[in-house]
């Protein structure tokens, strides 16, 4: 069990949240209800109450397996992007393919129907819509939100898309169900994504998925232009090739960073816990 605070202002109850969201990582990132309740440290009901109240807040979702973190554990800093050093990892490939390029590069993961930005190269450009780290879209009309939906099973992209969107953004274009299978086969067949006009006027991107240590796609990273300055043909002849290789490169040293060796610095310290 992890240390305790002494303090007469410690909140328990806090510290046990704390560290059931603790319990994720890079190397576990979904985990059974027993699971987090022994790496939490904490009895069965109690790490349930605990997840069931994250989930409420947004910042634990269910799934199959059990539970998992979800983006807006960004909220709380730049956690979620520290466990699994995404950022880091990224950012130079990032800068190599803006600069080869010469248009804005972001990478994003999905939060129930929306995607959230968790990394960003940009260039000085006007475009319709402000984007930032935390910032949310409906991940339907995203080239991004298309590469991650389409990698979901069938059973989940039905309850991701049933979620109504928190980004309270209206998009430029509606999906009917049927459009929307269409595209995301079409996805999966090529194994990249496009959003022209659709999310905003003048708003065109091309993405690709960035998968982690088991091969599973984990987020999504894009090239976005100014539709009235750069063409379809230019934006997937000339700029998905160079982000073809930029999101390959980013898989390859995630999952070498994964598969790094585990030391309990505790342990090795002959500290006594």
């Amino acid at each position: 069990m992890p240390q305790r605070g002494e303090g007469p202002d410690f909140i328990e109850a806090l510290a046990r949240g704390l560290d059931v969201i603790r319990s994720f990582g890079a190397d576990h990132p979904r985990l059974s209800l027993t699971e987090v309740a022994a790496a939490a440290g904490l009895a069965r009901p109690t790490a349930r109450r605990i997840l069931l109240t994250l989930e409420e807040l947004g910042y634990v979702r269910s799934t199959a397996g059990g539970f998992e973190l979800t983006p807006r554990v960004l909220e709380l800093g730049m956690a979620y992007i520290g466990a699994q050093s995404l950022w880091q990892i990224a950012r130079p490939h990032m800068a190599e393919l803006v600069a080869a390029t010469g248009e804005s590069s972001s990478i994003s993961q999905l939060d129930g129907s929306d995607i959230v930005y968790v990394a960003r190269v940009a260039v000085p450009k006007i475009i319709a819509l402000r984007v930032q780290i935390g910032t949310r879209f409906p991940a339907v009309v995203t080239s991004q939100g298309k590469v991650l939906l389409a990698a979901l099973p069938p059973d989940r992209l039905d309850e991701v898309l049933a979620t109504p969107s928190r980004s309270g953004v209206e998009p430029w274009v509606t999906h009917s169900r049927s459009r929307i299978t269409a595209m995301l086969r079409e996805v999966n067949a090529r194994g990249w994504a496009i959003a022209d006009n659709e999310l905003a006027p003048g708003i065109r991107s091309v993405a690709a998925p960035i998968r982690d240590g088991h091969g599973e796609v984990r987020a999504a990273m894009n090239v976005t232009v100014n539709s009235a300055e750069t063409s379809v043909k230019t934006l997937t002849e000339q700029h998905l090739p160079h982000l073809l290789r930029a999101a390959s490169a980013i898989s390859s040293d995630w999952s070498l960073w994964q598969s790094r060796p585990q030391v309990d610095i505790a342990v090795a310290s002959g500290l006594q816990i």
